[in-house]
């Protein structure tokens, strides 16, 4: 054993015994040892790291030990080298264990590293897809798991029962995702094995397994043929010496781990010598098997080193548009080949390469023109360029034309605008007043909501009140059931069968009897039936949106779909979207929804309103402006009402009809009350106290008092009777002797009023204008002129009197915070991802299909629709005014500049400047929801299954399925001949269930059917 040097220095080595002593010729060494690095810097807890520990001097001595703090680090003595030492890590009994130092021992020298090295958890893995391989393997399989880049060089392993057939190294892309090329295997070794009478329970146990189910999300699972060679193995993880991945299904049993291995696809050279001539159109390359573990994405076509876009893969046949110049005589890598001509290859995955052939253009046959043809050409390019130069000059001229007509508009927007501001401000101040008393009002008693289940009636089937659905369906037989209702069970059982239903639906969609409206309602029944399983219920969605986005992907122009309701995928989102944001209008957007409402109604009923036409003074709506100068006076009447002691003022016009009053009057009384639960105006009288209690005067719209001239009778108004400001009046329950009881005047009903009595003696009402008989019954725009400037300044203050709550409302919904709904981020994730697959590049088209599921789908339908979730009557007019906002938020979802001239509607020449704005709010919007984490599968199926608990007894789902059945039997031999046409569906003998259904129905045995 050597003693300690001072420092570096060459020794002589001398022997010595009883003889003497005699010096060897070689010399020793002392050197200094130097540590300089150690790689990499983290590992698992479970230990198996490789470390590098470079330095110099490292392979001097003949004992060398490596410790990590107290942990031993196993050094491989025959990687040593002058400069670098490997050793593996051991197991530490902590995960995230910051070593302090590493202890490098050689003989009695010793040298250490300060905090050098960290241990992490062990990785763990959440999903494997796809799971889908030919077997020469080569297909990039994604892991998506946690703590992956603890593990340097991660291999992916496939084993047959515990023998490891092959496995191959992956890639670490993020802590949460590597990539991993599937593993080649001996597909005839397999087959062979798997012959001998000895192995066939094996085998059994390695052949795969079909299942399908609502949560089946595999988009690899062919459905087009069975009976193909399929070989099922075990997939496991070789990641140091962490044992829990290498063995999936005893430590994460609920992962699918089984990777299903096809027959290598087959491409067919061209025919002939293997050349093809090549004419401009679409390049087909015939083959077998392509789409059996592959997608577009994942097959490469070259023609020579020129890439051949893939437009469409079959399984027999794959179609690819070539560069338009033929390439260079090469092949994918830049070699030549021998005649000359580019060689086509098709790649799929990493290790499968075809040679199909060469390529050769056809070239055109170059003909030899005569100069006095050339100069003729030339005459006529120049005359062609010429005329070509006139024509720009003259649409630049018209152009900057429009550009100053569109200025000029603007400029007369703004100075109009500047003429009513402060009309607009003392307006605003007064409407500010009454919504800051009505939101202190909402802080205590809330906004008017309706319940869940009459939201589900309008939004599901709209104008419809006397629908089944609302029926108690309940049997009430004791527990008796008869035929009709174990059909319906059995087809309901049905369409809980996803392959079932999709068929069903896609069956039907194919018929040309099916319309619109069938459409609509069959998506509406079938979201019925999904209340009490929204998560299959999503999972239908999902796989109908694919198909749609598939069509539309190939069409010309992608960017419509979901634009308009024409299918039952379409129907189904907007009900699935409700569904889903109920909880989010309630608690969040529903009161500045509420608040624009009131917002509007009381600035329209500010005015005069005609009570026959619903024009009014303030309007946003230019079809609903009244056209004529009505003289009016505010009257303010105090309201004495027996169950209260103090009187209530309200402010009203003395051209009011005495209906419009009540009504007014009401909305005072009742304004912390749902309209549903007020009494009606058709319920009270409006009486006026003249000489104390001891004389009164009923008032109504049309009484003994009222004059009829030339066939034309007026509504009775507050001026008719000469009430005066601060008269006390008070609304009493109707009595059966007044005037009206016969002749009901609806003057809150959609359509204009009239009083059935009167109508057969040709008697006509008016209001505030009385109509010019010619204009009688035709449309408002027939007759109408151009809105002059008088008329504009009225829609540009209740414009800007509202302006406010316009913006508070599409802040509130066009804001990402934590109360939007999941299914928001999962949906707009599916449309990004699917228009990536698609290869589409196009920006616009994605904002196009998100614009067209949420803001125009969903929020203009709420916009226009107020009464849908909340409890209040809209009027014609507020419906006007609320149309044309709702046209401003389609505006601002639009990505394409409109511009305005003076033909353009008035209510885009309202918000014409505000656009801009509220298209940067949009895209901010989408970009705020793009930013979100990510919404998996299992977060969005607890979601659906809360939204399930929540409110699944609502409807009795077998009457939706007794609706849904009408279709059914409708269109039964169609539905059957798909049924029998898919081969999945028809594996699970699903046409013969259907007609066992039928046999049922009819008191049949179904074994005879």
């Amino acid at each position: 054993m050597t003693g300690a040097s001072e420092g570096p220095l060459t020794a002589d080595v001398v022997i010595g015994n009883r003889a003497g002593l005699t010096q060897a010729k070689e010399k020793f060494q002392y050197k200094e040892i130097r540590v300089r690095d150690l790689q990499p810097k983290t590992g698992p807890q479970s230990g198996g790291t490789r470390l590098y520990i470079s330095g110099s001097n490292l392979n001097v001595g003949s004992r060398l030990q490596v410790f990590l703090d107290n942990l031993p680090c196993t050094v491989d003595k025959a990687l040593a080298s002058n400069s670098q030492i490997s050793c593996k890590t051991s197991k530490s009994t902590v995960p995230f264990y910051n070593v302090s130092q590493l202890t490098l021992k050689i003989d009695n020298a010793t040298q250490v590293i300060s905090n050098p090295f960290m241990y992490t958890e062990d990785p763990t893995i959440v999903k494997i897809s796809p799971l889908k391989s030919f077997v020469s393997g080569g297909r990039n399989v994604v892991v998506i798991g946690s703590n992956l880049h603890a593990v340097q060089q991660p291999r992916i392993a496939v084993f047959f029962e515990d023998q490891v057939l092959n496995e191959t190294v992956c890639e670490v892309i993020s802590p949460s995702v590597m990539s991993c090329p599937s593993p080649p295997i001996n597909a005839e070794a397999y087959r062979a094995h798997a012959a001998n009478p000895k192995n066939k329970h094996r085998h059994h146990e390695s052949v795969p397994r079909h299942s399908g189910g609502a949560g089946n999300y595999n988009n690899d699972q062919d459905a087009s043929g069975s009976g193909r060679d399929e070989w099922r193995f075990r997939v496991g993880f070789a990641m140091d010496d962490v044992s829990s991945v290498w063995e999936l299904p005893r430590n994460f049993p609920t992962l699918h781990s089984d990777l299903v291995y096809v027959p290598d696809p087959q491409l067919f050279p061209f025919e002939g010598d293997g050349m093809k001539l090549y004419k401009g159109e679409s390049l087909v390359i015939e083959g077998e098997n392509l789409r059996l573990a592959s997608t577009e994405s994942e097959v490469n076509v070259t023609i020579g080193t020129r890439p051949c876009n893939i437009t469409s893969l079959a399984m027999n046949q794959l179609v690819c548009m070539p560069p338009e110049v033929q390439p260079s005589g090469t092949d994918e890598i830049g070699r030549w080949t021998e005649n000359g001509y580019p060689m086509v290859v098709v790649r799929i995955g990493s290790n499968l390469r075809f040679e199909v052939g060469y390529l050769r253009y056809e070239v055109t046959k170059t003909y030899n023109f005569p100069p006095e043809a050339v100069g003729g050409l030339i005459a006529g390019v120049v005359a062609v360029l010429l005329l070509s130069l006139i024509i720009v000059v003259l649409l630049r001229h018209k152009s900057s034309q429009a550009e100053r007509e569109y200025k000029r508009i603007q400029l007369q927007m703004d100075d109009l605008e500047k003429s009513v501001r402060i009309e607009c401000k003392q307006a605003f101040a007064e409407l500010q007043t009454v919504v800051t008393d009505l939101t202190n009002d909402l802080q205590s008693v809330g906004i008017p909501t309706l319940d869940h289940r009459t939201y589900v009636m309008k939004v599901f089937f709209p104008g419809v009140y006397d629908h089944p659905l609302l029926q108690d369906n309940k049997l009430k037989n004791n527990g008796i059931y008869s035929n009709y209702e174990v059909a319906m069970s059995q087809f309901q059982q049905l369409i809980l069968n996803k392959s079932f239903l999709v068929t069903f639906i896609n069956t039907l969609e194919n018929q040309k009897s099916f319309t619109i409206r069938d459409r609509v309602n069959v998506a509406s029944l079938l979201m019925i039936i999904f209340m009490g399983r929204l998560e299959y219920g999503t999972d239908v969605l999902r796989t109908l949106l694919l198909q749609l986005i598939e069509r539309s992907a190939s069409s010309k122009h992608p960017q419509l779909m979901l634009r308009r309701t024409e299918s039952v995928v379409e129907k189904m989102l907007t009900n699935w979207l409700a569904l889903s944001m109920y909880d989010y209008l309630k608690d969040y957007a529903g009161s500045s929804l509420f608040l624009l409402f009131s917002a509007i109604k009381h600035q329209v009923e500010k005015g005069p309103v005609d009570a026959i036409t619903y024009d009014a003074r303030y309007s946003l709506c230019e079809a609903r402006l009244l056209r004529e100068q009505v003289g009016y006076e505010p009257v303010t009447i105090q309201v004495l009402q027996e169950d209260q002691d103090d009187k209530v003022h309200c402010r009203v016009n003395d051209c009011d009809t005495i209906s419009q009053v009540k009504s007014k009057i009401l909305d005072i009384l009742y304004k912390n009350t749902p309209f549903s639960l007020r009494p009606s105006i058709h319920d009270v009288d409006l009486v006026e106290w003249r000489h104390g209690r001891g004389g009164h005067l009923i008032l109504a719209d049309e009484d003994l008092t009222t004059k009829t001239m030339n066939g034309w009778r007026p509504l009775n108004t507050l001026r008719h009777y000469g009430v005066k400001d601060l008269a006390v009046m008070s609304l009493v329950m109707k009595q059966n002797d007044s005037f009206s009881s016969n002749c009901n005047v609806s003057l809150n009903s959609v359509s204009p009023i009239m009083v059935p009595c009167d109508l057969e003696q040709g008697i006509k009402y008016w209001h505030l204008v009385k109509p010019e008989d010619e204009t009688i019954g035709q449309p408002k725009d027939i007759y109408y002129k151009a809105i002059p400037e008088i008329f504009l300044t009225r829609l540009l203050s209740t414009k800007g009197t509202v302006e406010k709550f316009v913006e508070d409302f599409l802040k509130t919904i066009l804001t990402v915070n934590e109360a939007l709904p999941p299914a928001i981020k999962w949906l707009f994730d599916l449309l990004d991802d699917a228009a990536h697959s698609y290869g589409i590049a196009d920006p616009e088209v994605p904002h196009a299909w998100k614009s067209n599921c949420l803001p125009l789908r969903f929020w203009v339908n709420f916009i226009k629709n107020p009464d849908f979730i909340l409890d209040v009557q809209k009027t014609p007019i507020v419906d006007s005014c609320l149309s044309v906002i709702a046209q401003t938020l389609m505006d601002a979802c639009s990505t394409s500049e409109h511009r305005l001239g003076k033909d353009s509607p008035s209510n885009k020449l309202l918000f014409a400047k505000d656009i801009p704005k509220y298209r940067e709010k949009v895209l901010s919007f989408y970009r705020g929801v793009a930013a979100m984490p990510k919404v998996t599968d299992q977060e969005l199926c607890a979601a659906m299954q809360a939204l399930s608990l929540a409110h699944s007894s609502e409807f009795e789902p077998s009457g939706a399925v007794k609706e849904l059945y009408v279709y059914a039997a409708k269109y039964k031999e169609q539905v059957l001949n798909g049924l029998e046409t898919d081969p999945y569906c028809r594996k699970l003998h699903l046409s013969h269930k259907l007609h066992n259904v039928a046999c049922t129905l009819e008191g049949e045995q179904t074994s005879v059917c």
